[in-house]
């Protein structure tokens, strides 16, 4: 990927423009992480919760990229810390009775090991704790994580509310560098959160993108451009977000799509055509 397919964050992390994501690969991981790898994503996706990754298997298909010439610094990896009521009661990847801080710990361990590596680029907590004192006892121990230099910058996952993410934001010490949401109509396409994060320098990460928007993928305006660009409708929302600093998350299986995905940046839309894009939302 060329340097203009990166956004550098607040905390000088280098992201790619588009992250490939893991969730629901299962044994197939870490074969469409090589293959996603050798195509030319930079960024990959995922979390220490076996429910809905095998976040080892992404760890080996990174593992055999870098024996294949990559370095380490070629890779933007992102992980998160999930906690009990998102995983899986029979794989749990730490002490369900230890204390919330603790667990945190423990899952960050399991992640570095899982993924071969003493530093992960991005720690995501995967959704917002339901207490607010048990919120601050999970992003504290994210801040020491990240404070020991395992992680080079934090996020949550699954915020849509603009006021709780101006309270972590306020609150936290280590500010949140990345929000990864959910992209779709019913939360009118976080409006409210995204334009917190443009004040604030914080990547927004989408997810869901297409599977979530077939009627928007259906819209004229979208389709006329991919007739336009001889592009598909798809390369064109994910332009459109790219070319509005969001960062999309593609979980293809299809190596002609992941060859799609990263063709984005051979076209660029027109300020009226991002306008008009941008009505759709």
């Amino acid at each position: 990927m060329a340097d203009s397919e990166f956004i550098i964050s607040a905390c000088g992390v280098r992201v790619p423009r588009i992250i490939y994501g893991t969730a629901w690969k299962k044994a197939r991981t870490e074969g469409l992480v090589g293959l996603a790898i050798r195509q030319g994503f930079r960024g990959i996706d995922t979390a220490c919760q076996p429910k809905h990754y095998d976040e080892a298997g992404a760890g080996a298909g990174v593992r055999a990229a870098l024996k294949a010439g990559l370095s380490r610094a070629d890779l933007y990896l992102q992980t998160k810390f999930t906690s009990l009521s998102g995983q899986d009661p029979q794989q749990i990847p730490y002490d369900p009775q230890a204390a919330l801080a603790d667990q945190v710990a423990q899952s960050f361990t399991v992640s570095q090991r899982n993924l071969q590596t003493a530093q992960v680029d991005c720690l995501v907590l995967h959704s917002p704790m339901s207490e607010p004192a048990q919120m601050t006892q999970v992003w504290q121990a994210m801040e020491r994580i990240f404070d020991a230099g395992g992680v080079r910058q934090l996020g949550i996952s699954n915020c849509y509310s603009r006021r709780f993410l101006e309270t972590l934001y306020d609150s936290a010490r280590v500010k949140p560098a990345v929000v990864q949401n959910r992209f779709y109509a019913e939360t009118h396409y976080d409006r409210e959160v995204r334009g917190f994060c443009r004040q604030r320098a914080i990547i927004y990460q989408s997810f869901w993108t297409l599977t979530a928007n077939p009627k928007l993928l259906a819209h004229p305006s979208l389709t006329s451009l991919a007739s336009k660009y001889g592009r598909t409708a798809a390369q064109v929302l994910f332009r459109y977000l790219t070319q509005n600093d969001v960062v999309p998350l593609t979980g293809t299986k299809s190596q002609v799509h992941m060859r799609e995905d990263l063709e984005i940046f051979q076209f660029e839309l027109i300020p009226s055509e991002l306008r008009a894009v941008t009505g759709l939302l």
